[in-house]
């Protein structure tokens, strides 16, 4: 079965909508295509020539947008960089578990493909995704409300996937899926940052031990 789930995009620009929720307003959909716009082209230059050698200039130049609009966005450079390390750690979690949902039928085979894509993602990062990881706290601290939202979003996502399996009787029921979502969160979360901050951390032997916590904790066992 191949579960790279080759459909989703290569970068954390998915932001689109479930089709319950009313579509993107024009000048909301076009302020999203510019702020990912310079966020990649960010990436891309930070990726070949470094942190500290990339000018704001020069992401301006390659994402073909003028300084004032890039101000717009972000008020300096550590703050584009937050904003990157918070899209690695965050943002492709939501268009990441609506693929699950709509390609695998069961929650043993949603939790086995989500270990799976994370660990396509942490063979291709490069030292560089470990900078930006570790500035998506500082952001953070900065910006209680989009904390708030990130991780309220990431728990309702997770939930959802959980209580869907509870309503298709294939997930335990000793604990509610809000505190089983908290666990996957959570247990996922700190992988990441173990990662981040230690490069010789086993993410992918550590990422293995979770695919057989998660099963054994919310998955019933095949009868």
């Amino acid at each position: 079965m191949d579960t790279r789930m080759d459909t989703l995009p290569d970068t954390p620009r998915d932001r689109g909508m479930d089709t319950a929720e009313a579509p993107l307003g024009r000048r909301e959909k076009r302020k999203q295509e510019i702020r990912a716009r310079i966020e990649d082209a960010a990436y891309q230059l930070f990726r070949k020539q470094g942190i500290e050698e990339t000018s704001i200039e020069q992401i301006c130049v390659q994402a073909d947008v003028a300084r004032r609009t890039f101000y717009g966005y972000f008020p300096n450079k550590h703050s584009l960089l937050g904003g990157l390390g918070i899209s690695r750690l965050y943002d492709q979690s939501e268009p990441m578990l609506r693929l699950l949902m709509t390609n695998h039928q069961t929650t043993r085979g949603r939790l086995e493909a989500m270990i799976d894509y994370i660990e396509s993602n942490f063979a291709d990062y490069e030292d560089i995704d470990r900078q930006l990881i570790l500035l998506a706290p500082s952001t953070f601290a900065e910006d209680a409300e989009r904390q708030r939202e990130i991780g309220d979003s990431a728990m309702a996502n997770f939930t959802r996937l959980i209580t869907a399996g509870v309503e298709a009787g294939d997930v335990q029921t000793e604990f509610s899926p809000e505190i089983l979502a908290a666990m996957v969160v959570g247990t996922l979360n700190m992988l990441t940052i173990s990662w981040a901050l230690n490069s010789a951390y086993p993410v992918f032997a550590k990422l293995e031990e979770a695919r057989v916590l998660f099963e054994r904790l919310i998955c019933k066992d095949a009868s």
